[in-house]
């Protein structure tokens, strides 16, 4: 039979009613067995292969296992690309680029020092390579701070899983810290500032049994409620003058380095309602640096005296020019106002001066006299001692200690007398209008006019903070709860 019989044959075959198969006998179709042998192990074959490979790509999540990229990037360009499909999509290739590009994970370790701790042996203890560290003290200048390492400090360490030193950073003090970091093969050193981010903060308080209560309940730590007594001491009489139902206000700085809280700033503004008085003070620094706190009218909120300069409990004896001494039992003039306080409590200079006496004068026991200017004269007796260093004609600064509360002389028990004279005469201390010191300039106003009106905004809405930062600048909130 000829190849076209054949041929004409297998396709009768192939094709013929199944009704007619037996009416006709055929040759053993050997080429057609073969042909679909072949046939169905190539499909069998491409459909095992699709699986496989859907089952592996399936178990990464549709990314290349690192170690299949490890194994692309070792193989020759020929056979890189006869494993890539010939229809790639854009993230596939992302992703074989990043798993190819991938660096050893860096691992940070936190280095502690302790009492006879060397840098040496701190890097040894952590396996961190000797090498690495050698290679960064011959850098000397800022380095050398790793030559002299102190018990607290740490040093934090950023390196791979061989040891191997990939930066390193150690803070020197509150404001810097030594960085280290690596450039190829390279070290670079420096000394940097630590960003400090200052925050204002807003504090709101209503006294029910004392001060101190509700502006620890508001939030202030103590250092800025001494601050906020002391920048409305010169008009109002803490001791003897606040009642409940008073109220404050504060806007206040808190700073803070490496989004950790370090320290309460100044206070920017407040306000003080007593009696249904109310106090406002706001601070200003002048273009030259010097800071000083205004009333609203730009009066400087500091007196050249003080009323009372020492922390008393009580007034045992006022003002009077008709009292009874109460040692000689005999009537006579009380020219100053006695201010009782545990033995000891330090006395401070009322204002800026010169001591014109140190010593005992008569009843008085230890006394100080001092000379202010304008004519004024403040007078400190029946301390139990001086403070050391100050004798006649040393110059003394307002709040500066001076001596401590006792009972020399004529004394009943441990107080200070505090007397104010002007151009000789007895003044009384707690009504006497006392001197002013130097108010705003006039050239500053403006400005200060400005920074108030911002201020008085923002204590009346509740502290709309603004953050200053050395790196960059932000907004943020801060607010205490208020005080009831």
């Amino acid at each position: 039979m000829g190849t076209v019989t054949r041929a004409k044959d297998q396709i009768r075959a192939d094709y013929k009613p199944s009704g007619a198969a037996q009416s006709e006998p055929l040759p053993k179709p050997r080429v057609r067995r073969q042909f679909w042998v072949l046939l169905a192990v190539s499909v069998v074959a491409g459909v095992a292969v699709q699986v496989i490979s859907g089952n592996v790509n399936a178990g990464y999540g549709g990314r290349v296992p690192a170690i299949a990229a490890a194994s692309l990037s070792s193989t020759s360009p020929v056979a890189m690309a006869s494993t890539q499909p010939s229809t790639t999509s854009p993230a596939s290739t992302s992703t074989l680029a990043a798993s190819t590009s991938a660096l050893p994970a860096a691992v940070t370790t936190v280095l502690t020092v302790h009492r006879g701790d060397t840098l040496g042996r701190l890097f040894n203890k952590a396996h961190l390579s000797g090498a690495d560290m050698r290679a960064i003290l011959a850098l000397g200048g800022a380095t050398s701070h790793l030559k002299t390492i102190h018990p607290g400090q740490q040093i934090s360490v950023r390196h791979d899983d061989g040891g191997q030193i990939l930066d390193v950073s150690m803070q020197l003090d509150d404001d810097h810290k030594l960085e280290v970091l690596r450039d190829g093969n390279v070290y670079h050193a420096s000394v940097v500032n630590i960003p400090t981010e200052i925050t204002v903060a807003y504090a709101h308080g209503v006294i029910e049994n004392s001060l101190f209560d509700a502006a620890t309940r508001a939030g202030l730590a103590d250092p800025v409620i001494m601050q906020l007594i002391h920048l409305f001491s010169w008009d109002i009489d803490f001791s003897h003058e606040i009642r409940s139902g008073d109220t404050f206000t504060v806007l206040y700085q808190k700073i803070h380095r490496q989004d950790q809280p370090v320290m309460d700033g100044p206070i920017l503004a407040a306000e003080f309602t007593t009696q249904d008085k109310t106090y406002r003070i706001a601070r200003f620094t002048n273009p030259a640096g010097h800071s000083g706190y205004y009333t609203p009218d730009g009066r400087n909120i500091r007196k050249e005296l003080l009323r009372a300069p020492v922390a008393y409990t009580r007034i045992s004896s006022g003002f009077s020019l008709h009292r009874m001494n109460p040692v000689l039992h005999i009537v006579r003039p009380h020219y100053g106002v006695d201010y009782a306080a545990p033995m000891g409590t330090p006395i401070v200079s009322a204002g800026d001066g010169y001591i014109v006496f140190r010593g005992r004068e008569e009843g008085f026991g230890r006394c100080i006299i001092i000379r202010h200017g304008g004519g004024y004269t403040t007078l400190y007796a029946h301390m139990s001692r001086f403070r050391s260093g100050l004798h006649i004609g040393s110059r003394v600064k307002q709040d500066q200690v001076i001596g401590y509360v006792g009972e020399s002389g004529e004394a009943t028990g441990p107080h200070l007398h505090y007397q104010i004279m002007l151009d000789g005469v007895p003044r009384n201390p707690r009504t006497v209008k006392l001197p002013g010191a130097t108010p705003l300039l006039a050239k500053y106003r403006p400005e200060f006019d400005r920074d108030f009106n911002t201020l008085l905004a923002e204590m009346s809405n509740g502290g709309t903070i603004r953050v200053a930062n050395a790196a960059a600048n932000t907004n943020g909130t801060t607010k205490a709860d208020t005080a009831h």
